[in-house]
């Protein structure tokens, strides 16, 4: 085996007084996929941020290329050729395609910057990726999977001997996905090591050549890839053996409790219509761009909206999310970070924010607060060192949890949730699988928006697909497969295709 480029030895890390990594061993090699696994809050990130520089291990050391270094921060370490493309982007939102991926390395002509070049450079980056994002484009007005395309684009272009890939598929189509795989191999057979970090477990049996797996900030396990099948490495991470991933689905329904009629949204949405059930959970698949999220949002009053909502019978105020939760309809949003959670406010703040009426007289009532935090770590499972510390400083998984517990504080009786599971381990799925599944059984209604499949049929007990802005389907029973909805999400409806 070649030596190491980049290795930690013995590394612990703690955040004041919570200790997150416990005498971590691991390095990269030049020519491998070194994938590291586990659940959120198994300390993947801090690892991979100690190695690019971005924290200081409390005790231990960084090796380069066998040599003790200390990183002073990110810019010493991408000077050495070690790169990170993070989870959630690192870019910044007002500068255009081109600016980001030059960002600190500019080229000039002159005093001046040379625009053209840098044009010329970041679209043929692009390429490689199979991506026609104009470089031009600002990167506030493009979409996240070309957002999460120019980060790659960014990180190929430094030339990196060391590429540490933090989650860089989860906002990705399968296609996508795929180009982003055979650039991976690419740069392997070139000579560069690759730290690759992903909860999509089939990914990591693809790509990588070992894996290492942490649990609670240790290390528990480290074999060459082709030794491990997906099963043994979810067991390794949650530590106990995972079954029946998908709870039953009921299969008794009440009356409707929720009607779509010919709702439309200028230039995303035409004539959309459906019915949720009391006790069903009913699935939205389609394709990247297809009008899901889009459609979720007028239904709550988010987008302005013509056509017909009705809750029980009753017409919904369109445009108002007051409304629709005075009706008992709320959603989770997709983008939880940005849209979700305060993330520089605590636990408490954030939980009690959406039914703040019921903790108020004249002042805030902390000690309810406190009590309903206290109840909601216990009933959601929400791993926090310290109950005080910001939304930001939770892992994702726990971030998810929280978005949850602060969206059922409401007491509501219709649910949207908007990829339930992005960026989240197994074991974390399950235990939200699980959450989704009490809830139609507790006579809830539930709607779940999913770019996975897997999760989309093994959940709804009826999937809408949609394709372009429109419904192209609504399946049930044998009709609910992977084969059916993509030709539908597709616009490729077959003979066989039963959608009604």
């Amino acid at each position: 085996m070649t030596a190491p480029v980049l290795a930690i030895s013995g590394v612990s890390h703690s955040f004041g007084a919570v200790q997150v990594l416990f005498d971590i061993d691991f390095d990269l090699r030049p020519g491998e996929v070194h994938a590291l696994i586990g659940e959120n809050g198994a300390g993947k990130s801090t690892t991979m941020k100690i190695l690019a520089g971005y924290l200081r291990p409390t005790s231990g050391q960084i090796l380069l290329n066998g040599a003790p270094v200390s990183f002073t921060g990110s810019q010493q370490a991408e000077a050495a050729g070690i790169v990170m493309i993070h989870q959630e982007f690192n870019l910044a939102q007002q500068l255009t395609v081109e600016e980001n991926i030059f960002l600190g390395r500019e080229i000039k002509r002159g005093p001046f910057l040379d625009h053209r070049r840098m044009q010329a450079e970041s679209r043929a980056l692009l390429q490689r990726l199979n991506s026609n994002v104009d470089p031009r484009a600002r990167v506030s007005d493009i979409s996240v999977p070309n957002r999460q395309m120019v980060e790659i684009a960014k990180a190929l272009g430094r030339e990196a001997r060391v590429l540490i890939m933090d989650e860089p598929t989860a906002v990705l189509t399968a296609r996508e996905t795929e180009i982003l795989l055979e650039q991976i191999d690419r740069l392997r057979a070139a000579g560069t090591a690759i730290l690759y970090t992903s909860h999509k477990l089939d990914e990591v049996a693809r790509i990588a050549d070992r894996v290492t797996v942490l649990r609670d900030g240790r290390h528990v396990l480290e074999a060459p890839a082709r030794e491990l099948n997906t099963d043994r490495m979810a067991e390794a991470m949650v530590g106990r053996e995972l079954s029946g991933l998908f709870p039953e689905k009921p299969e008794v329904f009440g009356d409707p409790v929720l009607q779509v009629e010919g709702l439309s949204v200028p230039g995303l949405i035409q004539d959309a219509g459906f019915t949720l059930r009391r006790g069903e959970v009913l699935g939205f698949a389609g394709l990247v761009g297809a009008g899901r999220t889009e459609l979720m949002e007028a239904v709550v009053g988010l987008r302005p909206a013509s056509g017909r909502i009705t809750i029980e019978g009753k017409p919904l105020k369109p445009g108002s999310v007051m409304a629709a939760r005075s009706a008992g309809l709320v959603y989770l949003t997709e983008d939880r970070k940005e849209k979700g959670l305060l993330l520089g406010k605590n636990l408490r703040q954030n939980l009690t924010l959406l039914a703040l009426d019921r903790f108020t007289r004249i002042l805030i009532d902390r000690k309810a607060e406190a009590a309903a935090l206290d109840r909601a770590v216990a009933e959601f499972d929400i791993r926090a060192g310290d109950l005080n510390m910001n939304a930001g400083n939770l892992s994702g998984g726990n971030q998810q949890k929280l978005l949850l517990a602060k969206t059922m504080l409401a007491e509501p009786r219709i649910v949207i949730i908007d990829e339930p599971t992005r960026g989240i381990d197994i074991g974390t799925k399950q235990q939200i699988y699980t959450f989704i599944a009490g809830l139609a059984a507790a006579g809830k209604s539930v709607i779940v928006v999913s770019s996975e499949l897997p999760e989309v049929i093994g959940l709804s007990n009826r999937v809408v697909v949609m394709a372009a802005g429109r419904i192209a389907g609504i399946l049930e029973g044998d009709d609910i497969n992977e084969q059916t909805i993509v030709r539908l999400a597709m616009g490729m409806p077959g003979e066989e295709v039963k959608a009604s």
